[in-house]
C-alpha cells in the first residue's frame, strides 16, 4: 500500500485522515473488508496509536468505516462509490470544475506515463513479472461491481513496481483524483473489452523492456478514457 506513507508530524491528524480516505476510496481494502491492524499502521504511518484511532474514529462518524471490537474486530469499510451514470458523471465534473478536471487528467497522463516508461526500462525479477501479471489477471476475471478496485490496483502496481514511493504516491494520487469521475462511468461491455486489449498491451511492452512502447500503450488508454468521458457528457 504506497499510500500508506508517513505523515508529517506537524499535520498529523488531518494527514493520517486523508492517507486512510485513499486507501478506503481507491479500493485499497475493499468494501466489507478490515484495514491492516493498528500496530501495523501505526508503524507504516508514523504516528501514535492515539492519533490513528481518533482519525479511524472521524472515518467512522463520517460513515467510511465501522469499527468492531473482540476477537475478530477491526475498522471495517463501509464506503462504497455511488451507482455509475450519466447523471452522476455531470455532477462529479460540476463539482470539480473545468480547470480542476483539465488539470487532474494531465497530471495523470504524466506520472502514469512516466511510471510506464520507468518500469519498462528497469529489468525485472520473476517475482516483479509475475505480480504485474497477476494485477492484469485479476482485473480479466473481475466481476463488474469489483472492476473499478481491481482496475485501481492494476495501475497503481505498475507505479508500486518501480520501487519509487515518491513516484508510487504520485500516482496514486493522480488515481484519488479522478476515482470520482471514473466511478460514475457508466460500465459499458465494449468499453471494457477495449480496454482490456490497451491494459493487455501496456503489460506487453513493460516485460518487453520498451519504455517507448509502454508510454504509448499509457497514453492511448487515458486518451480513450477521456474520449468516453467527452462522450457521456456531450
Amino acid at each position: 500500500m504506497a499510500v500508506l506513507r508517513p505523515v508529517r508530524a506537524g499535520n498529523a491528524f488531518e494527514e493520517t485522515v486523508e492517507r486512510l480516505l485513499q486507501v478506503i476510496k481507491l479500493g485499497v481494502v475493499a468494501p466489507g473488508e478490515k484495514l491492516p491492524p493498528e500496530r501495523e499502521l501505526a508503524v507504516r504511518l508514523g504516528i501514535s496509536r492515539v492519533t490513528l484511532r481518533e482519525a479511524i474514529r472521524a472515518l467512522q462518524d463520517a460513515g467510511y468505516l465501522d469499527v468492531r471490537r473482540g476477537r475478530y474486530g477491526g475498522a471495517f469499510v463501509t464506503y462504497t462509490p455511488p451507482a455509475p451514470g450519466a447523471g452522476m458523471l455531470r455532477k462529479v465534473v460540476a463539482d470539480m470544475g473545468a480547470a480542476d478536471l483539465n488539470d487532474a487528467l494531465t497530471f495523470r497522463m504524466a506520472v502514469e506515463c512516466g511510471a510506464a516508461q520507468v518500469l519498462a526500462a528497469t529489468p525485472l525479477t520473476d517475482e516483479q513479472r509475475a505480480v504485474l501479471r497477476g494485477k492484469l489477471m485479476d482485473l480479466e476475471e473481475a466481476r463488474v461491481e469489483d472492476y473499478r478496485r481491481l482496475d485501481t490496483a492494476f495501475h497503481l502496481s505498475i507505479a508500486e513496481l518501480t520501487g519509487s514511493p515518491l513516484l508510487a504516491s504520485a500516482c496514486a494520487d493522480a488515481r484519488l483524483r479522478v476515482s470520482d469521475l471514473l466511478n460514475a462511468i457508466p460500465m459499458l461491455q465494449v468499453n471494457l473489452e477495449h480496454a482490456a486489449s490497451q491494459h493487455q498491451a501496456i503489460v506487453a511492452a513493460i516485460l518487453a523492456g520498451d519504455p517507448e512502447a509502454a508510454r504509448r500503450a499509457v497514453a492511448e488508454h487515458l486518451e480513450g478514457t477521456a474520449a468516453l468521458l467527452r462522450a457521456f457528457l456531450g
